[in-house]
């Protein structure tokens, strides 16, 4: 997997840093060989981030030209127009079949190069009008974190870049590893990409009605069971309304999209590390049947748990 992440003057260190952390530890953790990302800038030259510091260490354009992952993790605020070479190079890559990622601000050059025309983008909450404004030829996603087409994915701003980076190890590597490589990170291990980008997320009293921690805790441990909003709502000590709206504010979702989000991550991790029939697998995530489990997989991830597993489960010795 060869990764080449963009870099400018003025970009900060947070930006450049998130991809070349999260696709860093990959090889670091020795989930796979190859994931070691390269910087380049456009004129192969060092460039001094936002907070004054130099990075010299950098490729030129040319590493572009075989790579599995191009990132662009930021752009400019003042949000210049895409330089033709670097638009050129964007839809070059694309068409080779190279995928690309642009986070944040990172989606003005992706969206300049055209190759999202006709599908929809995400970028940093505060940048949606005028990334609207620039390219009407996509469809600007104001709230969710990020958007992934296959060949191509953008996501909201700042965290949001992890979520994203996440999700392409994940559907690289399996969630087993990315859940490997969020827990030494010691951040969430899969946020949907549709889940809100901007929520409310007040501090809860401990030990008050307003905590969800315990009942977040206490679903996650019963997933096999039904788990209905008035499930949910007594074991929170609230009513249906007030869950919901407190669901709302601390996890961008409803309660039901949380349960099956959740539900459906507990599966692919039964399919990669256990050889359970689907049926079992189906009964333990608390479908129904295996019939509603393949329908809610494959709408979930365009593929079947079969050929999921196929993929994803590790080869017998």
């Amino acid at each position: 997997m060869r990764i080449v992440v963009h870099a400018f003057d003025g970009i900060t260190m947070f930006h450049l840093a998130a991809p070349l952390l999260v696709f860093g530890e990959v090889g670091r953790l020795r989930l796979a060989e190859g994931w070691d990302p390269v910087v380049w800038t456009e004129d192969g030259r060092g460039i001094r981030t936002a907070e004054g510091l130099r990075v010299d260490d950098v490729a030129g354009p040319d590493v572009v030209d075989d790579a599995d992952l191009v990132v662009l993790p930021s752009w400019p605020h003042d949000l210049p127009p895409t330089d033709p070479a670097l638009a050129d190079r964007i839809r070059a890559a694309q068409a080779r079949g190279s995928r690309i990622a642009g986070l944040c601000l990172g989606a003005f050059p992706v969206v300049d190069s055209g190759v999202l025309d006709g599908r929809d983008v995400v970028t940093h909450w505060g940048a949606v009008d005028e990334l609207a404004r620039r390219r009407p030829g996509v469809t600007v996603t104001p709230a969710a974190l990020y958007r992934d087409h296959g060949d191509v994915l953008t996501s909201a701003g700042t965290a949001s870049a992890i979520d994203a980076c996440l999700s392409i190890v994940r559907s690289h590597l399996g969630s087993a590893s990315a859940a490997t490589v969020a827990r030494h990170l010691v951040v969430a291990p899969h946020r949907e990409g549709d889940q809100a980008q901007y929520v409310d997320r007040p501090m809860p009293q401990p030990g008050g009605v307003g905590d969800l921690a315990p009942t977040i805790d206490w679903a996650l441990a019963h997933l096999d069971e039904r788990l209905a909003l008035d499930d949910l709502a007594a074991h929170a000590g609230m009513s249906r309304r007030n869950l919901t709206r407190r669901f709302a504010e601390v996890t961008g979702t409803t309660p039901a999209r949380w349960v099956l989000t959740q539900r459906l991550d507990e599966a692919r991790r039964l399919l990669e590390t256990t050889a359970w029939p689907i049926t079992r697998i189906a009964a333990a995530c608390g479908f129904s049947s295996a019939v509603t489990f393949r329908q809610n997989f494959a709408t979930a991830f365009s593929t079947t748990p079969t050929s999921y597993r196929r993929r994803f489960a590790p080869s017998p010795a």
